[in-house]
């Protein structure tokens, strides 16, 4: 399996347990549905992001 796939699983289990911590506190009760929704679409993004620019560098060779 590639580098960035490890990545972006684990950045998602990591968004995962983040989720069920803070349901499990009970903070999720007192935030509105839309915003928590906003949260998980800026964090996936956030983690694609990162996934994509933590590759490795792809290696040109100029022919010059």
């Amino acid at each position: 399996m590639k580098f960035i796939h490890m990545f972006l699983i684990g950045y998602f289990v990591l968004i995962v347990g983040v989720a069920l911590a803070l349901w499990q506190a009970g903070v999720l009760n007192h935030v509105a549905p839309i915003w928590i929704a906003i949260g998980v679409i800026v964090a996936v993004g956030v983690g694609i992001m990162m996934s994509v620019s933590s590759g490795k560098p792809a290696i040109t060779t100029d022919q010059s």
